[in-house]
């Protein structure tokens, strides 16, 4: 399967990075192909909704950093949505590239599967990040392959500590 991680932490090498960077190498010892995209180091503007992709089969009137994005969705079966949690959601930079996903409602969505993985500073805080990707889900009709959410991200490096990173590995592995 070819799967592609969107990763909307601004914080290179933080632990956003540590959790994806698990989940990538545990999916790729399980044989699948996976692409790390940093959206949040892109220069990605905010969909228009100016409907501009739906008359050009998907193409956005946007020329930014998330045209290469939508070229290695084009591709993908599975994404998967990567962010830590700040100020009870997503980062900013992660939405703003979901809100650009709005491209593929013209030629529909090359991908079927989809999982989100969350981390935060306190337990509690998932809800609305959660609630967003659900009605998604529901409404893209994508196959979630799980949600894992790790908290108690006090430090830069707490994640390479965390025990709940192996839900991680775990859903790698479990991947069809």
């Amino acid at each position: 399967m070819n799967i592609v991680v969107l990763s909307g932490s601004p914080r290179k090498g933080a632990n956003t990075d540590t959790m994806v960077d698990a989940f990538a190498e545990t999916a790729r010892e399980s044989g699948h192909t996976v692409e790390v995209i940093r959206v949040a180091s892109k220069k990605i503007g905010g969909c228009l909704g100016c409907q501009y992709c739906f008359a050009h089969k998907g193409e956005c009137v946007q020329k930014d950093g998330m045209a290469g994005v939508i070229e290695s969705l084009k591709e993908a079966d599975m994404v998967v949505f990567a962010s830590p949690i700040y100020w009870f959601d997503i980062t900013a930079q992660e939405k703003i590239a979901i809100d650009r996903l709005y491209a593929f409602g013209a030629t529909g969505f090359p991908f079927a599967k989809t999982a989100l993985l969350l981390d935060s500073h306190s337990d509690g805080v998932y809800d609305a990040a959660i609630a967003m990707y659900k009605a998604a889900c529901a409404y893209c009709k994508w196959d979630d392959q799980g949600i894992v959410t790790i908290s108690g991200m006090t430090e830069r490096d707490s994640m390479a500590s965390s025990p709940k990173l192996e839900e991680v590995r775990e859903l790698a592995r479990r991947l069809a």
